[in-house]
């Protein structure tokens, strides 16, 4: 990820309004049972609901024809530690109308880059399909919301989202991949002011000390490093509802061992599908709290889940299906430290499904009434997970019909 080079008063200006209140960590235990409460409500209402699919972020707005028309309901429907990012709510609506002309420096009118800079808040969509083929990383100003819903929407083929000293981002809907590295140029992320950048590490979303972000229902692929990189303080993040296909160091949490202000992070991992082509880090943790609640992961190379620097882990109701390869059926792997030091770090699996002789080294104390408060979802997991998960990735939406 790159460092931008911005005067000091610019720095503050920035950091000031955004996490002058990035102390206050949420419960942990607290989001996780409100997570819980979220899904199994969804699944009462099942018989009430005739598109309805357990999902609970899916049942808050994909039932509604007109979703169109009310496509700010969306930022009312995240769950866990993301769950108050608003996006560009209350925001007018932009619309991206040229997917060419981008200049990093000076963005056209009606262009994404454009949008994104802006000041206020924001709700971005797309006039009809395109593919945005980016010179330099797309550096997102707070309280935007890149919807892509209604039009086939790609990032791809160049620098890709940065969400750099940012809050309150919801990016959904759109397809990201293929993304390339970039920087030594300038790029302007605000009305106000452009500056350099050093070189990008080519990831899909990079999220560098930002908080209140949401990414759901996009499809990553194919990136030059990560394709979901969380690090710097970065917290309150919710990454649902994905599909991530065809790619090596899928996503990272925490910027190194030594950094211990990502002790911090808090993120919620919930109902994406991790397919075909992965080969790692799916996440890969340090220091935070992370819950991965009803994910599919249906291919690993060498594992699904991992960290170093002591992590919570807090695994539920996942289904895991081990590659045929004897020696990578772990689901886990405990990084850079013995085994005297990572048998303390709290790994935890409730309710999850091996398959294919998958398996699941937890690690830590034993589980605590708080863990088992958000006990696991379903005696059926396999068959809940797939239901759940079935439509992650960009959905096909047309306007006057349920997404």
């Amino acid at each position: 990820m790159s460092t931008l080079s911005i005067s000091l008063l610019r720095f503050f200006s920035l950091l000031i309004p955004y996490f002058v209140c990035s102390s206050s960590i949420q419960d942990p235990e607290s989001v996780v049972h409100e997570v819980q409460m979220s899904i199994n409500a969804s699944r009462r209402n099942l018989a009430y609901l005739s598109c309805g699919t357990g999902n609970p972020i899916d049942d808050c707005w994909r039932c509604d024809p007109n979703w169109e028309s009310n496509r700010q309901r969306l930022a009312d429907c995240a769950i866990g530690f993301g769950k108050d990012a608003i996006g560009g709510k209350n925001g007018r609506t932009y619309v991206v109308t040229d997917s060419g002309n981008d200049d990093p420096v000076n963005p056209k009118p009606g262009t994404l880059r454009h949008a994104v800079i802006q000041d206020e808040p924001l709700w971005i969509i797309f006039q009809r399909d395109m593919i945005i083929k980016l010179r330099q990383e797309l550096v997102m100003n707070s309280f935007k919301t890149i919807d892509g819903r209604g039009a086939s929407v790609h990032i791809a083929d160049g620098p890709c989202i940065t969400i750099h000293y940012a809050t309150n981002i919801i990016i959904h809907g759109i397809n990201i991949h293929d993304c390339t590295q970039a920087g030594n140029a300038n790029i302007r992320d605000s009305p106000q002011h452009y500056g350099w950048w050093t070189p990008s590490d080519g990831d899909g979303i990079s999220i560098f000390t930002s908080k209140n972000i949401w990414v759901d229902h996009c499809s990553l692929s194919n990136c030059h490093d990560g394709l979901i990189d969380a690090i710097h303080g970065s917290t309150s993040i919710t990454i649902s509802n994905n599909y991530f296909t065809h790619h090596d160091k899928v996503m990272l949490l925490g910027h190194s061992d030594s950094y211990t202000q990502d002790k911090s992070m808090q993120v919620t991992i919930a109902f994406n599908h991790f397919g075909e082509g992965l080969v790692q880090r799916m996440p890969r943790c340090r220091h935070g709290y992370f819950h991965v609640v009803n994910n599919d992961y249906t291919h690993w190379e060498m594992y699904a889940i991992g960290g170093s620097a002591s992590p919570t882990i807090n695994s539920q109701g996942n289904r895991f299906l081990a590659p045929n390869e004897q020696f990578r059926k772990e689901v886990t792997k405990h990084e850079d430290a013995p085994e005297s030091e990572w048998k303390n770090w709290n790994w935890r699996s409730e309710g999850d499904l091996m398959l294919n002789g998958a398996y699941f080294r937890q690690s830590g104390a034993a589980a605590s009434a708080s863990y088992a408060r958000a006990s696991s979802l379903s005696a059926r997991p396999s068959a809940f997970v797939g239901e759940i998960t079935m439509t992650a990735g960009a959905l096909t939406c047309r306007k006057g019909s349920r997404c």
